[in-house]
């Protein structure tokens, strides 16, 4: 649309603006769509205590997701998944609420809301005079509702084709089917292949194939015969980042597009695989093939295997693809750069806790605990202030620093239930602690790049909420080498190729490992584009094998600084409390440069729109 726009405003006629999608139809067609598309936003309000979760006139959402299928039904259920990796559909949740008040004054939850209603029993009419939904949507809802109900009587054995067809057809996953089956998702899956039941892979083409048209922007169904495209490419499949929420924003948008941009540069055909409408790496110009769809395993399997893909690149979109590397892994799917199995000893606090001892390199004291009374123990050793994490969290409290006997029972009592089923992670808690941040690049466990910057904020405000110095300037040259010296040791201990981040504490040059993520961080970009270093395309070239040149030379003149500030959204978020702690809670960041680190961080404090007292 932006494209036409301009050309309009130029006064070229819209008879004489090519159609971009198509290459042969002018932009005076209308266009027509074979296809239904669902967007859900993406709400986080469950990061904030006493924020109301009403929806009203002020938008509270913090990103969104877009899903594309033949049917609203379809549609409609990849959305759902799309928004959170808990989600498997439009079927009823455990979570607590009252369905009448949910239906009544929508909130956050009220598609669930919907769910639970009809699987309670409801019928389309009551719920249409709660919710003034049209009964079109809520009809089709009851239909997925019922067709669930029918599924849950059924067994994996004994699901005829024609049925098993039918529910991919309306949008059922294999993993939500498996709990309907109370079996596995492989074993769907497994099943599924026999009966020869594939998604097909369709185009958007704006014409509903009225003219011939080459897109490269694309969709799976299973409401179709055919695929629109050949598949002899064997490109590379970049994975995005998903879904914008609080913790994972374009930060990793800008590291998958890089990522396709470098491989392209480099003669590699690309796949991009994201579902999210606001990012660059939707754009269907920037990838040889984009698929708007899920990042889930079954999607990214069928996707892997329909295009016969060369490798899967799965560092450079955050978590959501980090999850899924080692079941894709085990399925024998090729992934680039580091080893899934070295992904996972990183992710697991025991493997890597032990990794840790095992070289030498320090870290917090800390301890998984499953009974209130162990809990106190262990606090009364390691003394307080302590770090709690419960496994199995109610009421959306997570992480959260205590400081004494009392408030460990309040939290313990109120946040979680501590068990042998939920443990509760316990860790000291060092006050008054500089906190670290290393990115850096390997290949085969060598380093081949690397960047430090300092949090302004102490150890305890989480990462993605402290304000970031780059190149560090009250950091000692000591602290810096063992910082060096530890990244050095774990790239190596990890075997790591690709990106990686870790944070540390110091204090008095003694310095601990906070975590390691074996991924591009949220600070990849930041650091980029302060150092001129794009330490992105170093990853890229090192995970598919081309030659690089390591450590490039960075060319910054002397009195240079880069500060990278939050941005927080509190004033939209009536009832919250604007203190930053372990759970992150802002929603975007601006970066400003200065000659001195006072000059920059005012200037960025300015940039999120902080009025200076006068």
């Amino acid at each position: 649309l932006a494209f036409v726009a301009a050309k309009l405003g130029l006064g070229i006629p819209l008879n004489e603006i090519k159609n971009t999608v198509t290459k042969v139809t002018c932009a005076c067609f209308e266009p027509s769509l074979d296809y239904v598309v669902v967007k859900i936003p993406r709400w986080d309000l469950k990061k904030f205590t006493r924020v109301s979760t009403l929806l009203g006139s002020a938008m509270k959402s913090v990103g969104e997701v877009m899903s594309i299928g033949r049917t609203f039904e379809e549609a409609i259920q990849k959305a759902i998944r799309a928004v959170d990796v808990s989600n498997l559909g439009f079927q009823e949740t455990s979570a607590l609420m009252s369905i009448d008040q949910e239906l009544q004054t929508p909130s956050d939850q009220r598609m669930f809301a919907i769910a639970n209603a009809m699987h309670s029993g409801y019928s389309v009419e009551k719920i249409w005079e709660l919710t003034k939904i049209d009964k079109w949507f809520l009809s089709k809802l009851k239909g997925l509702s019922d067709f669930g109900k029918l599924m849950s009587t059924k067994k994996v054995g004994d699901v005829p084709s024609s049925l098993f067809r039918q529910a991919k057809e309306l949008g059922f996953s294999d993993k939500q089917l498996s709990i309907f089956w109370s079996t596995n998702e492989q074993t769907v899956r497994k099943h599924r292949l026999e009966y020869d039941i594939m998604p097909v892979v369709k185009q958007i083409d704006t014409v509903a194939g009225e003219f011939p048209a080459f897109t490269n922007y694309l969709y799976t169904t299973y409401n179709g015969v055919e695929s629109d495209v050949e598949f002899n490419d064997n490109g590379v499949m970049v994975l995005g980042s998903g879904v914008y929420r609080i913790g994972s924003s374009v930060e990793f948008d800008w590291c998958s597009v890089r990522t396709v941009r470098t491989l392209r540069e480099q003669g590699f055909k690309t796949v991009m695989v994201n579902y999210n409408p606001e990012t660059v790496s939707t754009d269907y110009d920037e990838a040889d093939r984009l698929y708007f769809e899920n990042i889930t395993l079954e999607t990214v399997l069928d996707i892997y295997q329909l295009e016969n893909s060369s490798g899967v690149i799965l560092s450079m979109g955050g978590q959501t693809p980090n999850n899924i590397s080692l079941p894709l892994h085990r399925l024998n799917v090729k992934i680039l750069g580091t080893s899934p199995e070295m992904i996972d000893s990183a992710e697991n606090r025991y493997k890597f806790s032990r990794m840790l001892d095992r070289i030498g390199v320090d870290q917090p004291q800390w301890k998984e605990l499953t009974s209130i009374d162990e809990a106190k123990k262990f606090c009364d050793a390691v003394s307080y202030p302590v770090l709690v994490r419960p496994s199995y969290v109610l009421s959306g409290a997570a992480m959260n620093t205590v400081y004494s006997e009392h408030d460990l029972a309040n939290y313990l009592n109120q946040a979680a239930e501590v068990s042998k089923e939920h443990p509760v992670v316990i860790t000291k808690y060092i006050e008054g602690a500089k906190e670290i941040e290393m990115d850096a690049v390997a290949r085969n466990g060598t380093m081949i790049g690397h960047f430090i910057s300092e949090h302004v904020e102490n150890a305890g405000v989480h990462s993605g909420d402290a304000t970031l110095i780059q190149p560090p300037q009250d950091l000692d040259a000591e602290t810096v080498r063992r910082i060096e010296e530890a990244t050095k040791k774990i790239g190596e201990a990890l075997n790591i190729t690709g990106p990686y981040n870790i944070q540390f504490i110091a204090k008095d040059n003694d310095i601990k490992v906070i975590e390691c993520n074996v991924r591009a961080s949220r600070s990849f970009p930041f650091v980029s584009k302060v150092t001129g270093v794009d330490l992105i395309e170093l990853a890229t070239k090192a995970m598919t094998g081309l030659p690089l040149q390591e450590y490039p030379p960075v060319t910054m003149p002397a009195d240079y600084i880069g500060v990278k500030v939050p941005q927080f959204s509190f004033s939209r978020l009536s009832g919250a409390d604007p203190v930053t702690g372990v759970e992150m809670a802002s929603t975007g960041e601006v970066a400003c440069f200065g000659r001195t680190k006072y000059e920059a961080y005012m200037k960025a404090l300015v940039a999120t729109g902080f009025r200076l007292p006068k």
